[in-house]
């Protein structure tokens, strides 16, 4: 079975908060969250083999993310009880940054994390929602307008309504065409 996300590309939090989508949660199993993690390759740490423990730690992330970024959204502050699930996933993973330095100048590498795979995976996705909820445009997030999906995405345009417009934004225009000539067509 292929899975396919209907969204991606968006800042990290929100591809992890669009993985709930309108036909269920995409991250279930293992299957679904390993196809996802490729789905995002270069944007996270690999892991290895994807078992119960990371979907279990993506999963709790996820639904400590979305009341968060609801309430940023809103001008709001996050309920204490997300926040604590999100801070307890950026601790059970610190990170640090190792020093390069060559000829020309020094360089700081990325930032690694050192705890097993769920929990690093975690603290991965546990700062990208941190960043998402401290980022400035977090008021922009915005819903899909289309009325059977879910989605969110933060608008590069202002004008931009739909999550993907060759399919949300097809669906609408049709569904607007179609009822505005349904009467001119015999059934």
């Amino acid at each position: 079975m292929t899975v396919t996300f209907p969204l991606t590309g968006e800042p990290l939090a929100l591809d992890l908060l669009n993985t709930e989508s309108a036909t269920g949660d995409l991250v279930a199993d293992p299957a679904g969250l390993a196809a996802w993690l490729a789905a995002q390759a270069g944007r996270l740490t690999p892991v290895a083999a994807v078992g119960a423990a990371e979907v279990s730690a993506v999963q709790a992330v996820r639904e400590a993310a979305r009341p968060a970024l609801e309430a940023a959204r809103r001008g709001e502050g996050p309920p204490a009880g997300a926040l604590r699930v999100l801070n307890e996933a950026l601790a059970a993973a610190p990170s640090y940054r190792v020093l390069a330095w060559t000829e020309e100048a020094g360089t700081v590498a990325s930032a690694y994390r050192t705890a097993e795979p769920a929990r690093r995976l975690a603290a991965e996705l546990a700062e990208a929602a941190a960043e998402l909820l401290t980022d400035p445009r977090v008021g922009q997030v915005r819903a899909c307008e289309a009325h059977d999906c879910v989605l969110l995405f933060l608008p590069a345009h202002p004008r931009r309504r739909w999550c993907v417009a060759s399919a949300c934004g097809n669906r609408a225009r049709v569904a607007r065409y179609y009822a505005r000539h349904k009467g001119d067509t015999p059934v």
